[in-house]
C-alpha cells in the first residue's frame, strides 16, 4: 500500500480499531466483522427481545406494554384466582346515604374496585386549582382531627372533599399528629402530594358539628359549593367564639363531679364538696394552661382538691362518704373521650394513631394516679380513716341515680362545647346507658364488666342512628353519654388501696378499671359498627374489611 493511501481517511470500523485515542471497553476489537446499522443508536436494553426470537404479536403490537394482555393468557383458562366465576361485582353507591358512610364504603375498598367518579358540574370552567383542593381537604382534617374525631372518619371527610372537587385518584393518611394527601393525576404524571401538622388540640363538638355541615354541602351535588365559598366558611369556623363561657366551663365541671359522687352513694353534702373540688382542681387547671404549662401537670393539680376535701372530711370524723367525694372529682378527670378514640382507631386498623392516643391516655391517668396519691398518702400518714371496702357498699337507688346520670351526661356535654340541640339528646341517651348497667348489675348480678359493655353498646348504637338522622358527627351523642360508665370508684379506691399499702389489692382494683375502660370503648365502637350493618350503601354488598386468619 502506497504512501498517499495510508494518508487518506479510514472507515469508521478502522478508526475504532486502530485509533489509540479510543479507550472505551465498549469498542468493537480488530478482526470483528460488524454490518453498519441504519443510523441509529442499537436498542441495548435487557429487556430487548433476542435476535432469532419471533414473536407472534411483532405485527399486532410493535412496543409492548405493561397493561397489554400477557399473550399466555387465555379467557377460557383464566386461574380462578384472579377472578372469580361469577366475575368481579360493579359497586354502585347509594347517593341518598350519608357521606360518612359512602366514603368510608370506598376507603375500604382496593382501588381498582372503587367506582369511576362521576363528572359534577362545578362554577369553576375548568375546575378548581389541585394545591388549593388540597390545602382545603387538609385544613377540613385538622380541624376534625384536633376536635377528636376518629381517624377513619377523618380520612373518609377529606377523601369525599377532594373527589367532591373532582380529584379521584387521592390517598389520604392520617396519623396523631400528620395529615398528607397525595394526587396522581394520570399514570404517567408525577403525583402531588401536600402534608399538615396537627400542633394543638381542643374539644369543641360545635366546630365540629359545623366541619361536618361544610363537608356535607361539598359534597352534595346540589349544592354546587364554590372552593371559595368553602374557604370562607372554614375561616368563620376558626374566627367563631366556643357557645359557653369559662365560667359555665367551671360550674359544668362541678355540677358533673357532684352527679357523679350520688351515683356512688353520695347525699347533698357530698354532691356539694365534690362540686366545690371539681371547681377549684378546673380553676387551677385553667391557671397552669395560662402559664404555659403541659396538660400532665394540669391533671396532677386539678386531681389534687378532691382528694384533699375527701381526706379532710375522714380528718375531722365528719358523717360522710369520703370516697364519694374523691370519686366525684376522678369522674371529671378521666379520659374518656380520647379512649373511645384511641380504642376505636385500633379497631379499624389505625394502629399507629390508636397507640398514640392510648399512650396519651396512659399519661393522663398517670398524672390523676400522682396527683390523687400524693394525697391519700398523706392523708393517711397523719391518721386519715379511709375505708377501701366501701366500695362493696354502693346503695341502689334507682330513680335518684338515673336523674344523677342525666345531669351528668348534660354536664359533661357542656364541657364539650356541644351545640344545645343535641343536649338533650346525649342527657337522654346517658339516661338510657345508666338505666341498663344498673339493670344488669344490680337487679340480674351481671359482672361489672358485661354490664359495662352492654351499656355502652346501646350508647354507641343510638348515638350512631341519630347520628346518621342528622347527618353529622356521632361523638356528640356518644361521649357525653359515656360519662356515667366511667370506672371513677375502681380507679379511687385500687389508688386507696396502694396508699395503705395494699399493694396487691390496689393492682387489682386498677387493673378492673382498665378492663372498665376498655369495655366502655369496644362497647361503643361495637354499637356503631351494629347499626352500619343495617344502613344500605350500595348494590356489593356491605362494607368490606381485611380479613386475616391464624395471625398472618
Amino acid at each position: 500500500m502506497s504512501e498517499a493511501e495510508d494518508r487518506k481517511p479510514r472507515s469508521d470500523e478502522a478508526r475504532a480499531t486502530f485509533d489509540p485515542e479510543i479507550t472505551s471497553e465498549f469498542a468493537i476489537p480488530e478482526g470483528l466483522a460488524v454490518a453498519r446499522g441504519s443510523g441509529e443508536s442499537e436498542t441495548t436494553s435487557e429487556f430487548a427481545v433476542p435476535k432469532g426470537l419471533e414473536s407472534a404479536q411483532a405485527e399486532t403490537e410493535p412496543e409492548g406494554s405493561a397493561f397489554n394482555t400477557p399473550r399466555t393468557y387465555s379467557a377460557k383458562d383464566a386461574p380462578p384466582a384472579f377472578t372469580p366465576a361469577t366475575g368481579v361485582p360493579m359497586l354502585t353507591l347509594v347517593t341518598d346515604a350519608p357521606w360518612q358512610d359512602r366514603m368510608r364504603t370506598m376507603l375500604r375498598m382496593p382501588v381498582a374496585e372503587r367506582p369511576a367518579l362521576e363528572p359534577v358540574a362545578r362554577s369553576e370552567d375548568e375546575g378548581p386549582a389541585v394545591p388549593r383542593v388540597l390545602d382545603l381537604t387538609l385544613r377540613i382534617g385538622e380541624l376534625l382531627l384536633a376536635g377528636g374525631e376518629g381517624a377513619e372518619d377523618v380520612e373518609a371527610a377529606m377523601f369525599a372533599v377532594c373527589r367532591s372537587y373532582g380529584l379521584d385518584r387521592c390517598e389520604p393518611t392520617v396519623t396523631f399528629t400528620l395529615l398528607s394527601i397525595t394526587y396522581q393525576p394520570s399514570l404517567v404524571e408525577d403525583p402531588v402530594t401536600a402534608s399538615r401538622t396537627v400542633r394543638r388540640r381542643g374539644t369543641d363538638y360545635t366546630r365540629l358539628a359545623a366541619v361536618f355541615r361544610l363537608v356535607d354541602d361539598i359534597t352534595d351535588p346540589e349544592t354546587h359549593l364554590s372552593l371559595e365559598e368553602a374557604y370562607r366558611r372554614l375561616a368563620e369556623m376558626r374566627r367563631n367564639r366556643h357557645p359557653y363561657p369559662g365560667w359555665a366551663l367551671t360550674m359544668a365541671s362541678g355540677g358533673l363531679a357532684g352527679a357523679a359522687s350520688v351515683l356512688v352513694g353520695g347525699d347533698v353534702i357530698v354532691f356539694v364538696a365534690a362540686a366545690l373540688g371539681a371547681m377549684l382542681g378546673d380553676r387551677l387547671a385553667w391557671l397552669l394552661a395560662g402559664r404555659g404549662l403541659p396538660e400532665f401537670y394540669q391533671f396532677t393539680v386539678a386531681a389534687m382538691p378532691p382528694a384533699a376535701i375527701g381526706v379532710a372530711f375522714a380528718l375531722a370524723n365528719v358523717d360522710v362518704k369520703a370516697s364519694a367525694v374523691v370519686t366525684g372529682g376522678l369522674f371529671a378527670l378521666l379520659p374518656g373521650r380520647a379512649l373511645v378514640a384511641g380504642v376505636q382507631d385500633g379497631l379499624t386498623g389505625f394502629y399507629i394513631t390508636a397507640s398514640a392516643r392510648l399512650l396519651e391516655v396512659m399519661y393522663f391517668f398517670v398524672a390523676i394516679v400522682i396527683g390523687v396519691l400524693t394525697v391519700l398518702y398523706f392523708g393517711v400518714q397523719v391518721g386519715g380513716e379511709l375505708n377501701p371496702d366501701a366500695a362493696l357498699n354502693i346503695q341502689s337507688r334507682p330513680v335518684l341515680q338515673i336523674l344523677a346520670s342525666m345531669v351528668l351526661s348534660l354536664t359533661f356535654a357542656v364541657l364539650l362545647q356541644q351545640e344545645r340541640s343535641t343536649v338533650l339528646w346525649v342527657t337522654l341517651n346517658g339516661g338510657v346507658a345508666w338505666s341498663v348497667y344498673g339493670a344488669l348489675r344490680y337487679t340480674a348480678d351481671i359482672s361489672p364488666v358485661a354490664s359495662t359493655a352492654v351499656a355502652a353498646g346501646l350508647v354507641g348504637l343510638f348515638g350512631q342512628l341519630l347520628a346518621r338522622y342528622q347527618f353529622a358527627s356521632a361523638l356528640p351523642y356518644t361521649t357525653a353519654a359515656i360519662g356515667p360508665l366511667l370506672p371513677g370508684s375502681a380507679t379511687y379506691f385500687g389508688l386507696l388501696s396502694i396508699a395503705q399499702s395494699r399493694v396487691d389489692k390496689g393492682l387489682v382494683s386498677l387493673a378492673q378499671a382498665v378492663s372498665l375502660a376498655m369495655a366502655i370503648a369496644i362497647g361503643v365502637n361495637l354499637g356503631a359498627e351494629i347499626s352500619r350493618l343495617t344502613l344500605r350503601i350500595g348494590s356489593a354488598g356491605k362494607r368490606r374489611a381485611a380479613k386475616r386468619t391464624r395471625g398472618f
